[in-house]
């Protein structure tokens, strides 16, 4: 695990040295065992390529220092992640005539590379972002793992010069990289709570999509994808096989015991939930000491899962940690934390996952989490109730929608906040809107008349919405869930948290064989009745607790919507009111005024919309972007 940075620019024009050690240093957090720095220049034409890295040394402590070059020195190579079949490749590569000079995932990617070129993607079975410099055909190689669980940023002048980085600080440490606002990545962050890939709120930086590389050759840089989430394809046809059940347990015991390979202490994130419970207990299986295991909670007991967490810890004998943590740690993480993300910390759960991780580091390098499971499985009410849709919009006229249930259903009270978007979410014909309502805080319509300045809208990424013409509703969603929710939200929070720590993220259940495994199977072994996640259910049946398995879904929450209408509400007054307020502008104070004081009087429920104004208001505070 580690950071990566670069450029490839005009010789001439080439910043200095210390340049490249601003930019390595400010992702010093990312790798604080090894700071490595390399420059080539083009045999033909006048473009130098500069690589730095940060080492987070996990694997062979020793022989995985980067950059790592081949042995004829012509390629080089800066890698931040982990390749779970690196033996497996190795050995391949060995019976081609390869030989290697160390045990490095590494080396075995650089000589990968070496005999496949960028075919050597679709062998990789991991988490990844890397930047290769091909000294032999002059090109640099960028690349992004395919759930996108390791980040890549780019910045392009238009002629040629492109500088990238695995955080945004990497980038802006560079002169050549500007710190503007984009308009209207606000406008779909009020309207996504988070910015939809490949854009962000910085003007001009994107993210490159995940499953896909990038090539630069003689000045221009072009973009191919080479994975979209299988779920996206044609729905399965013909039988299973005899025992999906076993073949699914088998599969995904074997996703955790790869991601077990270290040669540093590990442990795992244990929140009582199924997920990581069934992560916890398949590492018991795979180690001969007792699993360590971290939890977290609050002294709102209706919010605490430790209970749960400590069933499974004394059931599975792990080395069990708990911390509880407060509203008072939320104001004084934010502004840290949104320096580490370089976005709004647009979930709760960024302040416990991080305070978690600073926890584990005391005791271990790296950890496993049950992140990636909900969207692989079936486990948001919206799995559910999306079969539903279109029994709904046959039944209620869209006139009938937006003149009488919408109205009605948002006079409901606090407590029905799930309702109402179940109702507004139905009322959407169109699919790609109703992806984004589903766990939205605000509908399109309620922040236009928020906020207070033009963006003109531009068009969106089509891969989340792109599935084949007869797939099942389910499909659909869980499509949108792997190609924009977790990559651009879930996915980045959990790096961005944990490396904040030093500490390496480690996520089973998002592998690329398991998720082609669960599209192979009909819609019914992901959601059964009333039971969501069916197949991990069943394949945990006789190894957990009862409670847990038979417990509703929970999510990682956080008390924030009492904290808000109690000891936080001066705290959210004067963020989004005060007269340093940097955002106030942006909004029209009446709506702001009506969210909170909606809030507060208990009659609706905007902790989703305050946090994300809260947490936009924090991040402009830390840049404070033109």
């Amino acid at each position: 695990m580690c950071g990566i940075a670069g450029w490839i620019d005009r010789a001439r024009q080439a910043p200095a040295d210390c340049v490249l050690k601003a930019m390595t240093d400010a992702i010093a957090h990312r790798g604080p065992d090894g700071d490595g720095h390399f420059r080539a220049t083009c045999r033909e034409g006048d473009w130098q390529v500069e690589l730095g890295h940060r080492r987070l040394a996990i694997i062979d402590l020793e022989g995985g220092v980067q950059p790592m070059l081949s042995e004829d020195g012509r390629t080089a190579l800066v890698f931040n992640g982990e390749i779970y079949n690196f033996k497996e490749l190795r050995a391949e590569l060995e019976a081609l005539g390869w030989s290697f000079r160390t045990h490095s995932d590494t080396e075995v990617l650089l000589v990968a590379y070496r005999m496949w070129g960028t075919q050597c993607l679709w062998r990789l079975r991991g988490m990844f972002a890397f930047a290769l410099w091909d000294g032999i055909r002059d090109r640099l190689i960028l690349a992004r793992d395919r759930f996108g669980k390791k980040p890549l940023y780019l910045w392009e002048d238009g002629q040629g010069t492109v500088v990238f980085g695995s955080e945004i600080k990497a980038l802006l440490a560079h002169p050549r990289v500007p710190a503007l606002l984009d308009r209207r990545s606000v406008v779909e962050y009020l309207t996504w709570r988070y910015v939809p890939g490949p854009h962000t709120l910085f003007q001009g930086i994107r993210k490159l999509r995940p499953g896909s590389f990038a090539v630069w050759e003689k000045g221009r840089l072009a973009e191919a994808g080479y994975w979209s989430p299988p779920d996206a394809g044609e729905p399965p046809a013909g039988t299973v096989s005899d025992d999906p059940v076993a073949d699914f347990t088998a599969l995904l015991d074997q996703c955790v015991a790869i991601r077990m390979v270290s040669d540093v202490p590990f442990g795992a994130f244990l929140s009582g939930g199924l997920d990581s419970s069934a992560v916890v207990a398949l590492m018991s299986r795979h180690s001969d000491l007792p699993v360590n295991t971290f939890s977290v909670g609050y002294a709102e007991a209706g919010y605490s899962e430790l209970g749960y967490a400590r069933m499974v810890a004394e059931t599975f004998h792990t080395n069990h940690h708990e911390l509880l943590i407060d509203a008072g740690d939320v104001i004084d993480e934010l502004p840290r934390l949104t320096r580490f993300r370089d976005a709004p910390v647009s979930e709760p759960a960024d302040v416990p996952i991080n305070r978690l991780a600073a926890e584990a580091r005391h005791s271990v390098k790296m950890v496993l989490t049950g992140e990636g499971s909900d969207e692989l499985l079936g486990g948001y009410p919206k799995h559910f109730a999306e079969r539903f849709v279109g029994l709904w919009q046959r039944m209620v006229p869209p006139v009938v929608q937006s003149a009488a249930v919408e109205p009605l259903a948002s006079l409901l009270p606090y407590g029905f906040r799930r309702a109402k978007t179940l109702v507004g979410s139905f009322g959407l014909r169109d699919p790609a809107e109703r992806m984004v309502r589903w766990f939205a805080a605000l509908s399109p319509a309620e922040v236009a008349a928020l906020v207070g300045f033009d963006a003109p809208a531009r068009g969106l990424d089509s891969r989340p919405f792109a599935v084949a013409r007869h797939t099942s509703a389910l499909r659909r969603v869980l499509t949108f869930d792997q190609a924009s929710w977790l990559p651009d939200n879930l996915l980045e929070r959990g790096d961005r948290m944990t490396m904040a720590a030093s500490i390496e993220a480690r996520m089973p259940f998002m592998d690329h064989e398991l998720a082609i495994f669960l599209s192979h199977l009909p819609d019914r072994y992901r959601i059964r009745r009333f039971s969501q996640k069916w197949l991990l259910r069943r394949a945990m049946a006789d190894v957990l607790p009862r409670p847990v398995l038979r417990r509703p879904k929970v999510g990682f929450r956080v008390p924030v919507n009492e904290w808000f209408r109690g000891r936080l509400k001066p705290w959210v007054v004067d963020l989004l009111l005060g007269p340093q307020s940097l955002t106030r502008d942006w909004y029209r104070q009446e709506g702001v005024s009506r969210l909170i004081g909606e809030h507060v009087s208990g009659r609706q429920n905007h902790e989703k919309a305050l946090w994300m104004l809260i947490t936009l208001e924090i991040f402009q505070r830390q840049y404070r972007l033109r």
